[in-house]
Order: structure tokens, then sequence, then C-alpha cells
């Protein structure tokens, strides 16, 4: 006889029905993070296509900021070359000033110098021409002395030609200035006695006789200017050198030489700073006398 079958445990029905729900679940999760997947894949799309159209929101904020910048760092340029424009010009104006102020400077220096040179070779070519006319004059009249020296003591003394004495007193007094009358009628005397020339004097004769003092030629000394230095009776002298300064009236005074000219020296006094202006001639005739002292 057929029997029926054995009903199933009831263990095993359940399990069976776990298995069905995990499967259903799993297959929900896979599908919904493809669901996921499919969404974010969308969106990105979707961005990327708006930031090729330049409408994505992201990028016109980032640009935006970058704009700014820009504008900024342009601005702050303008800025900087704006100041460096000003300070360029007002280094060019400053500059174009003392370029200026120098230059005049410099011509005046240069317009003073050449008036103080060419005054400087006036004053030397004007001593020159008198020296010139003065020793004219004397070799003019030098025949007229001669002819007395030759003269024997018995014979009258010739007067003489007072017709040419107008022209060195026109002389004179265009060196009155310079030296005294005396000293005029020294020099012309010493230069008679150089200019003369010499001759056997016999013992009659009053060139044998000894000269008078008034007559006798003033002493000479060795007085030279090179290359800014003073040779004076064998002795070099300078700039700012301590000096004693003695004058034909006994006059000792303390000087410093303040500066050697060409022709001349300038010397300070130590008492009161006051300067005096010395020539060659006058320390070759003694007029002054030099003497070295102490700086101190």
């Amino acid at each position: 006889m057929f029997s029926p079958p054995a009903p199933l445990p009831e263990t095993d029905t359940e399990d069976a029905s776990e298995t069905d729900l995990a499967k259903h679940d799993e297959e929900d999760y896979v599908e919904m993070k493809e669901q996921m997947y499919q969404d974010k894949l969308a969106s990105l799309k979707r961005q990327l296509q708006q930031l090729q159209e330049g409408t994505l929101q992201e990028y016109q904020k980032r640009m935006k900021k970058l704009d700014q910048q820009y504008k900024e760092r342009i601005r702050n340029a303008e800025l900087f070359l704006q100041l460096e424009t000003e300070q360029v010009e007002r280094n060019y104006i400053k500059e174009k000033k003392a370029a200026v102020k120098e230059f005049e400077d410099k011509k005046v220096e240069l317009k003073e110098n050449l008036i103080a040179e060419l005054e400087e070779k006036k004053k030397m070519i004007e001593n020159e021409k008198l020296t010139m006319e003065l020793t004219g004059d004397s070799m003019e009249v030098k025949p007229i002395m001669t002819r007395k020296l030759r003269r024997r003591p018995n014979d009258p003394v010739p007067i003489p030609d007072k017709r040419r004495k107008p022209a060195p007193d026109i002389h004179l007094h265009q060196l009155n200035y310079l030296l005294t009358d005396e000293q005029i009628m020294e020099d012309l005397r010493t230069l008679n006695k150089l200019k003369s020339p010499k001759r056997p004097a016999s013992p009659s004769s009053p060139e044998h006789l000894p000269a008078t003092p008034a007559e006798s030629p003033a002493q000479r000394f060795e007085a030279r200017i090179e290359d800014g230095k003073l040779y004076y009776d064998k002795r070099w002298y300078h700039k700012s050198q301590a000096i004693y300064l003695e004058s034909k009236d006994n006059q000792k005074l303390s000087c410093v030489i303040s500066s050697v000219g060409a022709n001349e020296i300038w010397v300070r006094k130590t008492s009161d700073s006051t300067k005096m202006r010395i020539y060659l001639g006058q320390l070759q005739r003694g007029l002054f006398v030099i003497r070295r002292r102490s700086a101190a």
C-alpha cells in the first residue's frame, strides 16, 4: 500500500527562507550601488559640461578670485612705476641743477683765473717796459758822464745838459707807486756802472779816486723763483714757511710765506694777519731781507 511522503522538518524550511532573503538583499544593494555610481557619473559629466561652457559655479568663483588678484598686482605695479618715475625725475632735476651750478662756478673761476693771469702778465710787461725805458735813458746820459770822467783835473767841469731831464721825470712819476726817488737814482747809478765799458784809469783821473758812500752800488742778493719756490741768499723758501722779514729801516717782522708767484711773493704777518707783496727786485736790491725762523 502506497504511503504518503513524510513531511519535511521545520528547521529546513526556515533555512531556505533566510537564504532567499539574503540573496534578495544582496541584489538590492548591488542595484542601489549601481544607481549611485550612475548618478555620480552623471553629475560629473554635467559639471564637466558646465566647466567647458564656463557656467560652473566653482569655476566662476575661482576665476573671480584670480581676477581680483590680477587687478591688485596690476595696480601695485602701476603705483610702483609711478613712484619710480617720480623718483627718477626728482634725481634728474637735482643732478641737472648741480651740473648747472658746477658749470657756472667753473666758468666764473676760469674767468677769474684768466683775468688774474692776464693782469699779472700786464704788470710784468709794464715793469719790463719801464725798465727798458729807464735803461735807455741811462745809456743816453752815460756818454756825458764818461766824458766827465775822462777830463783832466785842470779842465773845467762841463755843465750837464738840462734838456734831457724831463724824460727821466716822466718815468719817475710812473714808478712812484713802486720806488722812491732815492731808490730810482741808486738803480740808475748801478745800471750806469754795469753798462759802462771798463777802461784803464789813470792815477789822476776821478775814476781812480774812492767813491763816496752815496755813489757806491747797492748790495745785491741772488733771488729767483723756480717751480713755485723762492731761492734767496743760497737758501730755498717755500709756501707756508715761517720767516723773519727785515726792511731797510731795520724793522724785523715775523711772517709766513702765503704764496709764491711768478715775479713776487706774498707774506702774512703773524701779528695782525695782514699780507704784503715783496718783488724779486726788492729782494735783489736788499730793500727787504729774509731770514729763516722756527715754525714754533
